[in-house]
């Protein structure tokens, strides 16, 4: 898979050759490390609270030091992501809560049928901004998008309680439908095309900060 290594930072190791193929959870967690900021490390190791001792948390440098030492005390683990989720869900990234969700129910896309990853990128940069702000217009915003009803059902059925992960699951349809067709300058034409404009230039403000760097 592409998103394996993504973004590894220069202190970021990686297993030694020879050792054969990382298995798929462990790929996982570089996955989610690679788009953890210093910040959001430090925030997750406090929320871990005394599942991480003291001693071991000062060694933690970026997200897979950190995963490592809750695998090996037993906290996260293949059919274990429940603290995981807590975790990432707590630190307000439901992008990468969504891989977790993904890989737990077997929907990883194989790379072929992705979008690039700068593609990817914006794409998690554009959720964010939409599923926060969109609001009960999400219907209005998936049919611009021509997801089908059938798909619309099955999200509202599972998640008619809770709103905004109504329109992140939504949102995550939308890209497993289109595959590697799924493009940013879609979503900001569909909300500019149900008159969500405010939504479309929250998304476009956020994409300039993110590829200016000033976020």
């Amino acid at each position: 898979m592409d998103f394996l290594f993504r973004g590894l930072g220069q202190d970021a190791e990686v297993p030694p050759a020879g050792r054969g193929v990382l298995d798929p959870f462990q790929s996982l967690l570089f996955s989610v490390s690679s788009e953890l900021s210093a910040a959001e490390v430090k925030e997750l190791k406090f929320l871990c609270g005394d599942k991480v001792p003291k001693g071991k948390s000062e060694t933690v440098r970026i997200g897979l030091d950190l995963f490592s030492i809750l695998r090996e005390r037993g906290h996260i683990a293949p059919d274990n992501l429940e603290f995981l989720k807590q975790l990432l869900r707590k630190i307000n990234r439901v992008d990468l809560l969504a891989l977790v969700e993904q890989f737990e129910q077997g929907e990883l896309q194989a790379p072929e049928d992705q979008p690039d990853e700068h593609e990817k990128r914006l794409l998690r940069v554009a959720f964010g901004v939409i599923h926060e702000n969109v609001g009960r217009d999400w219907k209005k915003l998936m049919r611009e998008l021509r997801l089908p009803d059938v798909k619309l059902d099955k999200v509202e059925a599972a998640y008619r309680y809770d709103l905004q992960e109504m329109v992140f699951q939504a949102l995550r349809e939308w890209q497993k439908w289109k595959g590697k067709d799924a493009k940013v300058a879609d979503l900001i034409r569909a909300l500019q095309g149900c008159n969500l404009r405010l939504v479309a230039d929250l998304v476009e403000e956020r994409l300039s900060e993110v590829s200016s760097g000033t976020q």
